[in-house]
C-alpha cells in the first residue's frame, strides 16, 4: 500500500500505536514508560487526543494538555534521569515511524512539532531539577 499524509484520526491512532509499540520493546525507553504508565489504552488515547489537537486543531485534547507538567513527574519519579539521549532515541523512533507510514505536510509536521517540542522539555526539565 502506498504511503499518503497523516489525514485523520485513524491514522493518527495507527501512528500512536506502532509508535508507542515500539517504544515499549526499546531498550532505554521500554523501561521509563512501562514503569510509569499503568494503563496502555487509556494512554494512547490521550497521545492520540493530544497529536490530533497539534496536527489537526481539532479534537478531545483542545486545551486539556500540559506535556511540560507530565514529562517533569515522569523526570522525578526516575530520579532526575532523563537525559538528551533518552529524548534523542524518543525522536529517532518518532521520525522512524512516520517515515514508515507516512509522507506528506502533516508528518513532517509531525516531525517538526516533536523536535520543537523534545528541545523545550529537556531545557525546562533541567533547569527546574535540584542542582
Amino acid at each position: 500500500m502506498a504511503k499518503h499524509d497523516i489525514r485523520n484520526r485513524e491514522d493518527i491512532e495507527k501512528l500512536v500505536h506502532t509508535f508507542y509499540g515500539q517504544i515499549r520493546q526499546h531498550p532505554a525507553l521500554g523501561p521509563i514508560f512501562n514503569g510509569i504508565v499503568t494503563n496502555w489504552p487509556e494512554h494512547l488515547e490521550r497521545l492520540s487526543d493530544f497529536w490530533e489537537m497539534i496536527l489537526f486543531q481539532t479534537g478531545p485534547g483542545k486545551n486539556k494538555f500540559n506535556p511540560l507538567k507530565a514529562h517533569k513527574e515522569v523526570d522525578m519519579k526516575i530520579g532526575q534521569r532523563l537525559t538528551q539521549v533518552h529524548f534523542g532515541n524518543w525522536l529517532e523512533l518518532w521520525f522512524t515511524t512516520l517515515d514508515n507510514l507516512f509522507y506528506g505536510r502533516v508528518a513532517d509536521h509531525a516531525k517538526e512539532h516533536a523536535r520543537n517540542m523534545a528541545s523545550i522539555l529537556y531545557l525546562r526539565i533541567y533547569e527546574s531539577r535540584d542542582q
